[in-house]
């Protein structure tokens, strides 16, 4: 049983925790969140069934203002209702064809909209072997198809068509093949035609904002190989361009904030010219200058970027002035003692003695920076990894949404780490390791080959021993 003394070692005020603790502690950091995310994910019965759709239809309301396409995930009771709501507007259609009269609210007469129709069968098509990726335009083989089902030349699986789309099939083929059995745009019905009942596959009961760790990491997999069904293209593109947004953002600022931060910190005249009304701008949203940021810079990149600097830069000059004013006093009356000029100060003592400490806070400012990334990505035409959260975010795909922003905190998780181990190399007079990066490498050298030389020169001095 642990001592007293060896359970304080834990918890010991202001005293550092030996590399085998601080190991377990760093592990526990990132393994006690994810066995949560895996608790709460795989635990059955803990939520609801969801269902992830294969059929789906682009009819909208009020309350599903989002076209939901295939592959997109619906809690139980939002599924059901988007049924019915189907369902309630084939009744109307129905009417329609037997009776005539007025065409219900929302439906068209055109034979555009019955081919959009017919090709929602296009995915299940593909999934059973019946068509290709290629085909789902092919409206001359997505016609066909609806022919053999129609009239049961096909063998089809009760899990992939419902019995009340079956029914739903044949009934519009009896309309369809009135302009003939073969396609022909010329004579394809434009009355409307009744539409598919979504269905799905019942998957893991969660909710859809709730995704597993193994669809976020499957689906992360596909963006990036581009062989997501959902998302066109690869994350590759879209990725670098948020990587250019923030640091040509950050960039900026710290070509601008840091030296305007150093002479505030530097000359209390620059203080009181910069600081004032540098204070009061950060308070005002960086968000709020958006639209007048596309009207001057245009609805691409620039305004991104701008927008990046306006969050960053108020930030680099206090951190930057206040780093300033923390350096040691008594070093700069020393070298003004042996006579060092106004701009020796600022080059030789000043910077110097505040750059290791000022490194640290651009690697705050570097985080501060990817904070405005997603904000800064909406503006005017949206591009980047934000695209891709705003768009799958809508429709409900989170385990995509959920991928792409584990991406954007690794790389910014990485990019510091990197940055922290760099430290030690560029500021070894300050790191914490005795001696620092470059004073190992050195230091290594030095006794690799001076120990030779003191070998060679102590060989005389012992033989001379006896002699003397």
């Amino acid at each position: 049983m642990a001592t007293r003394k060896q359970r304080e070692s834990w918890f010991k005020v202001r005293g550092a925790l030996n590399s085998y603790r601080s190991g377990i502690l760093t592990a526990a950091s990132f393994i006690v969140p994810f066995v949560i995310w895996c608790f709460f994910a795989y635990t059955p019965g803990l939520w609801d069934i969801s269902h992830k759709l294969d059929v789906t239809t682009d009819l909208k309301n009020d309350e599903f203002s989002t076209i939901y396409r295939v592959d997109h995930v619906m809690e139980a009771d939002r599924f059901g209702v988007f049924q019915q709501m189907v369902r309630d507007r084939n009744a109307e259609i129905l009417t329609y064809q037997q009776s005539g009269g007025d065409l219900p609210e929302g439906v068209t007469v055109s034979s555009r909209a019955n081919q959009k129709i017919i090709r929602k069968l296009h995915p299940v098509a593909v999934t059973t072997g019946w068509l290709n990726e290629s085909q789902s335009t092919d409206n001359e083989a997505i016609y066909q198809l609806w022919k053999e089902i129609a009239e049961g030349n096909k063998d089809v699986p009760e899990e992939k068509i419902s019995a009340e789309n079956l029914e739903i099939i044949k009934q519009n083929w009896a309309r369809m093949k009135v302009g003939g059995e073969i396609y022909d745009s010329a004579t394809f019905p434009k009355e409307p035609l009744l539409h598919l009942i979504p269905d799905g596959e019942r998957s893991v009961g969660r909710p859809s904002y709730l995704p597993s760790p193994g669809e976020v990491f499957t689906e992360g997999y596909k963006l990036f190989t581009g062989k997501s069904s959902l998302v066109e293209g690869s994350l590759g593109s879209r990725y670098i361009d948020s990587i250019i947004i923030v640091f040509m953002g950050f960039l900026i600022a710290c070509l601008v904030g840091l030296p305007i931060g150093l002479l505030a910190g530097t000359f209390d005249f620059f203080a009181k010219l910069f600081e004032p009304f540098v204070d009061f701008f950060r308070y005002m949203p960086a968000p709020a200058f958006g639209t007048l940021l596309v009207f001057l810079l245009g609805s691409h990149d620039a305004p991104k970027m701008a927008l990046v600097f306006l969050g960053t830069v108020c930030q680099a000059i206090l951190m930057t002035a206040n780093t300033t004013r923390q350096l040691d006093t008594g070093l700069l009356d020393a070298a003004q003692t042996l006579g060092a000029k106004k701009t020796d100060l600022v080059f030789k003592v000043v910077i110097p003695g505040i750059i290791h400490n000022l490194y640290n806070d651009l690697r705050i400012l570097l985080g501060w920076a990817w904070t405005w990334l997603v904000i800064a990505e909406l503006m005017g035409v949206k591009s980047g990894l934000t695209e891709v959260i705003d768009t799958q975010g809508r429709r409900f795909n989170f385990d995509i949404v959920y991928a792409v922003i584990l991406l954007i905190g690794l790389t910014g998780f990485v990019t510091d780490q990197i940055l922290a181990r760099l430290q030690p190399i560029l500021f070894p007079w300050a790191s914490e390791e005795p001696g620092g990066g470059i004073a190992k490498i050195t230091g290594w050298f030095s006794r690799l080959f001076g120990r030779n030389q003191v070998n060679a020169s102590a060989t005389p001095a012992i033989e001379s021993t006896p002699n003397a």
